[in-house]
């Protein structure tokens, strides 16, 4: 049931988005522009552009994560090497599957902040307060799946 006036739509997108995503499809498959929902569309699309994002940066903090509690905490370094470099690859793998040139632009521009927010997590995670106050690894070597620092 393709909805018959673009009010009915942003009637339909408050009750059920799901429901108005799939009109939202349909309407668009069918070329029916006019009907469209435009603020509501425009207002998803944001939204999903800021969640991919999102979830990359995540990924990039806990590559960060796993790479200075390997390099620095050397206490734990024995008991947990293989955890912390099996995660790495996994989240790196995850962004990789997922980057482009935009998302790897935004994490390059953002590497700085999401140092800091992973750095403040391993302090206290480990007790320490031994981790590079800037970012010792630049993106590629951070997505690089064979790439790990010396230790």
């Amino acid at each position: 049931m393709i909805v018959d006036t673009q009010e009915k739509l942003k009637e339909l997108y408050e009750i059920d988005d799901h429901l108005w995503l799939e009109e939202t499809v349909k309407l668009l498959k069918e070329k029916q522009f006019h009907q469209l929902d435009l603020e509501n569309l425009i207002e998803e699309l944001e939204s999903l552009a800021k969640r991919d994002k999102l979830a990359l940066q995540s990924l990039l903090e806990q590559i960060i994560r796993h790479l200075l509690l390997l390099q620095y905490w050397h206490e734990e370094r024995e008991k947990n090497y293989r955890h912390w470099e099996s995660e790495v690859i996994s989240f790196r793998s995850q962004i990789n599957k997922r980057i482009t040139t935009n998302f790897y632009n935004y994490l390059n521009t953002n590497l700085a902040e999401i140092y800091q927010d992973a750095r403040l997590y391993v302090i206290v995670k480990s007790g320490l307060d031994t981790f590079p106050s800037e970012c010792p690894y630049n993106l590629d070597e951070l997505l690089n799946k064979h790439w790990f620092p010396e230790i």
